[in-house]
């Protein structure tokens, strides 16, 4: 769907640009913001990195583990259904862990061997619908979009790459617009648990 929409853009883009005689200016955009892209890319790519690195550090001096296991109450309360001692519980809170720290893209691997661990949990189960997700890899999938960040490294890459005189007094807000988020998504999981709970 996205790539119609901005296939469509782009298209809409060139024909209003040559209608109005600005073809050149479209073209030219067009290449400069190609080269933006890649530059970008390199940037970001840098920056992730070293936050992986950083990650792969902590995980190796078994910081990473520590946390876990600090939050692993967090995430028994969240994830009743989920057996205790399950690595779904393990690679759940590495994602948890990821996200606070602001590292989206150390985030995603632990995001993915979760949901797959989830999928796993419902074929013990015997679920029925294999294609369905079920109601933990649903709570996970909102969990992890609320995703509390105490350093937003990605926006402050952006902020410094596209020259802002302070890139990090995005910190502050984005602490208290994640935290007021996760909160909410809190809430909901418990009130939708509370509401399965009676129905079954």
């Amino acid at each position: 769907m996205l790539n119609y929409l901005w296939g469509g853009m782009l298209i809409l883009g060139v024909i209003y640009g040559a209608l109005t005689g600005n073809i050149c200016e479209v073209s030219d955009a067009m290449l400069n913001s190609a080269g933006k892209a890649i530059e970008l890319c390199f940037t970001m790519g840098g920056v992730m990195a070293f936050w992986v690195g950083i990650m792969k550090i902590a995980e190796n001096a078994g910081i990473l583990k520590g946390l876990t296991n600090v939050i692993r109450p967090v995430i028994h309360y969240l994830f009743p259904m989920v057996p205790e001692g399950h690595r779904a519980q393990d690679y759940i809170a590495a994602n948890v862990i990821a996200n606070i720290l602001g590292l989206g893209w150390a985030a995603t691997p632990a995001g993915l061997k979760a949901m797959e661990a989830l999928g796993e949990l419902k074929e013990e189960r015997n679920e029925v619908d294999r294609e369905e997700a079920s109601v933990e890899m649903c709570d996970f999938l909102i969990l992890n979009i609320s995703s509390l960040q105490l350093i937003p490294v990605t926006i402050i890459a952006y902020r410094s790459k596209y020259g802002s005189p302070e890139p990090t007094a995005i910190i502050a807000p984005a602490i208290i617009a994640t935290l007021i988020s996760t909160l909410t998504a809190v809430l909901f999981l418990r009130i939708r648990g509370r509401i399965s709970n009676r129905r079954n």
